[in-house]
């Protein structure tokens, strides 16, 4: 009965991996694309100050009610997050000029936190890379550790959306729903 157990949990374990990069490395796989849509009973986001790649510091205050906000959390051993960072750049380009700001966090370990600079100067993105190297900001809107995790935060300073996972074809719900909390129609 042990042997069968132990089975079971390890055939779990694999299902859950390939489901999502979920919390630590050893999970990274494809992406679920589940748990799109708006937050019903949308709650507001504590502020929060976290250092960019380069060190500067970036409050969520300074963008509050001036800017859709989206949040994305992700880490470089994720490969669905690395696919995500490119549509984010993508998107950003699009309508950062419209009122969307976009503040991504890397949950990476101290072991793979030196992997974000270079993977982020190498991608050349132009948006916020925040490191979150005491996890405050991923213990209050990421508990679970979701990797790659996204929340969009209306001007009215509030949750409109969330999603987990990515899979090719989640860009296109992700703009959709920046475009509706920018209040712009759906292109």
């Amino acid at each position: 009965m042990e042997k069968r157990g132990l089975w079971f949990v390890g055939c779990l374990l694999l299902s859950l991996a390939a489901a999502a990069c979920g919390p630590a490395p050893a999970a990274s796989g494809a992406g679920s694309g589940t748990g799109t849509g708006a937050v019903s009973g949308a709650t507001t986001v504590s502020d929060f100050t976290l250092d960019d790649v380069d060190g500067r510091a970036h409050t969520l205050s300074d963008y509050l009610g001036k800017n859709v906000i989206l949040v994305s959390f992700w880490a470089t051993w994720c490969e669905p997050c690395k696919k995500e960072m490119d549509q984010l750049q993508t998107l950003y380009e699009a309508h950062k000029d419209k009122g969307l700001m976009i503040l991504s966090i890397s949950m990476d370990e101290p072991e793979t936190q030196g992997d974000a600079r270079p993977f982020v100067k190498q991608r050349g993105f132009t948006f916020p890379v925040l490191l979150d190297t005491e996890t405050l900001v991923t213990n209050q809107l990421n508990p679970r550790r979701a990797a790659p995790f996204s929340l969009i935060i209306g001007r009215d300073q509030k949750i409109a959306w969330e999603h987990e996972g990515y899979v090719p074809g989640d860009e296109e719900k992700l703009e959709a729903a920046v475009l509706a909390a920018l209040g712009l129609p759906a292109q």
